[in-house]
């Protein structure tokens, strides 16, 4: 009787340490940032004002993914991915610079925005996918960094 007793509180006290360890989704994320920082990309998580129009609700905040803009002459956008390939502005205008667009494409279909300033260029998706995905990612923001 004794040893149930024992065996029952050391389970009411050892349950609450289940609650700490990440789910597999967490882990998944976790392992993407840092091979993310391994290659040479930044993240944060970054709020954001979502148009209306966009199809799905992206989190808010958002997993941001972005590099410097080291370009003498960048040229700043900013495109919202309204169906998988289909990328257009905020005035819902389809991409009709065909070198970006070939860029464009290369992304995969949960990435919701990519955006340019002059100091850099972000991306924002929900991190999900393989890390091939990722490498993906790292090639495209390298391009047009």
């Amino acid at each position: 009787m004794t040893v149930w007793i024992v065996v029952s509180i050391l389970a009411v006290v050892l349950s609450p340490l289940a609650w700490l360890r990440p789910s597999h989704r967490q882990s998944g994320q976790i392992a993407m940032r840092m091979e993310a920082r391994r290659i040479g990309l930044a993240m944060q998580l970054a709020p954001q004002e979502w148009p209306h129009w966009l199809g799905q609700e992206p989190p808010n905040p958002c997993p941001q993914y972005h590099r410097p803009r080291r370009s003498t002459q960048p040229l700043c956008f900013s495109y919202w991915q309204t169906a998988p390939g289909v990328w257009v502005n905020q005035w819902r205008e389809a991409c009709v610079d065909e070198a970006l667009l070939g860029h464009l494409e290369k992304l995969p279909a949960n990435v919701f925005k990519i955006e340019a300033d002059k100091q850099m260029i972000a991306l924002y998706w929900n991190e999900r996918g393989e890390l091939s995905v990722l490498q993906d990612i790292a090639s495209v923001l390298k391009a047009l960094a």
